[in-house]
């Protein structure tokens, strides 16, 4: 059995949330599902058809992510970030999985932890 080299260089969150992106910020925005996060990048899964971003594609994306506060209450704080398309890999049920790279961190993972 072949193991796959792990290559990720810090623990991803993973996450069943809703992502929003497009090519720029003028265009209709698609909706995919998020499947994990890191400082760095993003996966998602979306329809596999005419809408699917391509490997190389500039995106600007939009979610929300849970922040706990200092009564360990989630609330959800919004991000938008751009990025480059670095994967795309057809999943099942007709969905690709993307690969985003980020062109900045979202700002949370430079907050200091709430108390």
């Amino acid at each position: 059995m072949n193991k796959t080299k792990e290559r990720r260089k810090e623990k991803r969150l993973q996450y069943h949330l809703p992502v929003w992106f497009s090519e720029d910020s003028n265009k209709t925005a698609i909706q995919g599902i998020m499947i994990d996060i890191s400082s760095s990048a993003m996966a998602f899964s979306c329809d596999a058809d005419e809408n699917c971003p391509h490997p190389g594609q500039r995106l600007t994306t939009r979610f929300s992510l849970p922040h706990t506060g200092k009564n360990y209450c989630s609330d959800m704080k919004s991000f938008t970030r751009t990025g480059r398309v670095s994967r795309v890999e057809s999943t099942i049920d007709n969905l690709c999985r993307v690969a985003v790279q980020f062109d900045e961190p979202p700002p949370f993972w430079d907050m200091p932890p709430t108390a």
